[in-house]
Formats: structure tokens, sequence, C-alpha cells
């Protein structure tokens, strides 16, 4: 395709056309839910105090919250505060994705009750996000290979406003082991010695 340049020169351009991946990139099974996953309509409590994705003593974190939705689905939302910016006046890329790997780790957790980590994260930013914005993030467990789970997002400018962000992760299902092994030992004992740091959990931490 040609097209004129800034300065009136014809310059060149391609476009390349896409056709959308499939997603789960792989054959997935969906589970149920777990016996023990929370019930639909349960706001769910931050996983871990200091999180700086749901965590109360987080002064400046995301301060996120989620409620299970329907089947396989779980509704987050937080708000855009100043501290959150990237641009003057909008929220910082980084941490909308923060925000993503948050509410998707929590779906995972709550309806599998299996700890895991982020293996990946894609996001697409459609629209900017101002600060005051409540974003409302529904994020859905897609589907299970083995130890790789699947889940996707999208996140909007209040309940009912535009889609702002889509996401899709992959997910590690993970033993107890992994954050023992690697969390730093002053927090696993300070956890160890208050268990309510941790106010929702699938599994129980005592180092």
């Amino acid at each position: 395709m040609r097209v004129r340049g800034h300065n009136g020169a014809r310059a060149y351009s391609s476009v390349v056309s896409r056709t959308p991946a499939p997603w789960p990139p792989v054959p997935t099974e969906l589970p149920e839910p777990h016996p023990d996953a929370p019930a639909a309509g349960t706001d769910l409590p931050p996983h871990y105090a200091f999180c700086f994705g749901c965590g109360d003593k987080q002064g400046d974190g995301l301060h996120l919250r989620a409620k299970v939705g329907g089947e396989h689905t779980i509704r987050s939302r937080f708000t855009v505060t100043e501290a959150h910016q990237g641009a003057p006046g909008l929220a910082h890329g980084g941490l909308l994705a923060c925000a993503f790997d948050e509410a998707l780790g929590t779906t995972v957790g709550h309806l599998l009750r299996k700890p895991a980590v982020t293996g990946k994260l894609e996001t697409d930013f459609l629209l900017p996000v101002p600060v005051g914005t409540t974003l409302v993030i529904d994020a859905h467990l897609d589907g299970v290979a083995g130890r790789k789970v699947y889940a996707s997002a999208e996140g909007r400018l209040g309940a009912d406003g535009p889609v702002a962000v889509r996401a899709r992760a992959l997910f590690v299902v993970v033993e107890l082991k992994h954050f023992l092994d690697n969390g730093r030992e002053a927090d696993l004992r300070a956890v160890a010695a208050d268990p309510s740091l941790l106010g929702s959990r699938p599994v129980e931490l005592n180092p």
C-alpha cells in the first residue's frame, strides 16, 4: 500500500493480515470447579495482605476486589488512583497488566484450589484508562492440559462501559514447595507467625 509521509513524500507500508490464533492453543479439558471452590456471589478476601494486587497492607497497591460469578468466572475490580499513573492522568500499562495477572490468578487459584504461577501473559490495550476509573475485569477459566491452565479476561471502564483491555494467560500448577523454596525467609516466617496474613488460600502455608 502506498501512502504519503508527513513531509508529503511518498512512502510504502505493508499491512499484515493475521488470523487470530486459537485459544487455548492446545487441546484442553474444562474441569468442574473444585468441590471446595467458593460459591457464586462470594466476595473473596485478599489472598495475601502484602500482595501489590489485592493486599490491604500495600498503601499504593491496586486493592483489587473479586467476587465469584457464574461457572468458571470471577469478576474483579479496582479503581485507578494518582499513584497508578503512567502518562498524566492515565493508568500505567504495566500496572494494568498487573491487575489482569492478579484477576486471572485469582480465578485459577480459587476455582481449581491449586497453587499456580504465571507462565505467560498477553495483554491488548484497546482504550486509555483514566485516573478515577473503576476497571471491571471478568476473568474466565478456559481449560486445563496437565499442569497448564489457560484463562482469559476483559476489562471494562465501569460495569457497563466499553472494553478497554483484554488479556490471556497461561498458568502452571506447582507444589507448595515452590513458594517455600523461593520466598524470602522473613516473609515466610511472618506468615507462619500470623496466618491471617494469608486471608484466602487454597493450601496451608506452614514453613
